[in-house]
């Protein structure tokens, strides 16, 4: 049997769903608080391109959208151009988001990590972009991105 490398997060933003759901799908949105090109192709089977993350300017993230509903949920493949380990439609992200507490509560499930090594380097990249998009949904400046800090 294969363990399951899995990476799971929840955080309670100050916004609407539909702003949340903007901020994760609009390209222009979405580099306001990770990398610096993105782009969408909001339908099944649709790419899910990001370019230039962290510190790494030349880093690409690449996929394809599977669940696509408005405001609500979104799924797509996803992985690293280059990569070995997670090359690119390797993984899945699943992001719920559900309105709570006069905002919305995101849920991110990322499975079909290869080890935990991977896991436990995607869980820091997640906490860190999980930060600043809470920060610019919500209306604040989330500063500049130099990716999340090494070591931490």
């Amino acid at each position: 049997m294969t363990e399951a490398f899995i990476v799971q997060r929840e955080i309670q933003i100050a916004a609407p769903p539909a702003t949340v759901f903007a901020f994760l799908t609009d390209p222009q949105k979405i580099v306001s608080w990770m990398g610096l090109e993105a782009e969408t192709e909001l339908h099944p089977g649709g790419l899910y391109l990001l370019k230039g993350l962290g510190d790494d300017r030349n880093r690409a993230a690449r996929g394809a959208f599977r669940e696509v509903v408005p405001v609500h949920r979104l799924a797509y493949s996803f992985g690293w151009e280059g990569g070995a380990e997670v090359p690119p439609g390797s993984s899945l992200i699943e992001i719920d988001l559900i309105g709570k507490d006069a905002g919305t509560l995101l849920r991110m499930t990322h499975s079909g990590l290869p080890n935990a090594e991977q896991c436990a380097a995607h869980d820091k990249g997640w906490a860190h972009y999980m930060g600043r998009l809470s920060r610019v949904a919500a209306g604040r400046d989330p500063g500049p991105d130099r990716g999340p800090a090494v070591g931490s």
